[in-house]
């Protein structure tokens, strides 16, 4: 089969019972993806399906066929962190991490359809993910800087801000 993820085509054979978090972990090595549950009831294995949030680790892989596929190793690229990303680290919304990619990947969905987010907004687009450190004031801030800093930049001809790199 083969699964369009993060712009690229890859073709990969899967076993019908493979999940997708186990194809893009085990197969393609794209680890920012994270397993808590395999029940769909953590979060932590969110990732983005045609701008939509999606739980990996009980979605099959034969499933996300023909469907694009985004996961946390989209976000940076040549031009630097995402501003959510970047959001993250000055808010210390990371915290251990654990948690960090699939809440990354539900706020770009949420910023790339609604670039002037409220807190409750935020809230919502994070509500199936569990942090257990508890870091949802700095994720909720690092967001709304997030969104900020997006708009920004697209008032400026931009799409991401300048980096200190």
């Amino acid at each position: 089969m083969s699964l369009d993820v993060n712009g690229k085509v890859h073709s990969v054979e899967v076993e019908q019972r493979w999940t997708l978090a186990e194809v893009l972990r085990e197969e393609l090595r794209l680890t920012g993806t994270k397993v808590g549950c395999n029940r769909a009831e953590c979060g932590v294995c969110t990732v983005s399906m045609d701008d939509t949030p999606v739980f990996s680790c009980t979605m099959l892989a034969v499933e996300a066929e023909g469907r694009r596929i985004e996961t946390i190793e989209s976000l940076s690229g040549p031009q630097g962190l995402h501003p959510l990303q970047e959001a993250f680290i000055k808010f210390d919304a990371v915290q251990c991490g654990f948690c960090t990619p699939a809440i990354l990947m539900s706020l770009k969905v949420l910023l790339d359809f609604n670039p002037s987010p409220s807190k409750e907004d935020v809230k919502r687009a994070i509500e199936g993910i569990y942090c257990r450190c508890g870091a949802y004031p700095n994720i909720i801030e690092a967001a709304l800087n997030a969104a900020s800093v997006q708009r920004s930049c697209a008032g400026h001809g931009q799409t991401r801000a300048p980096t200190s790199r």
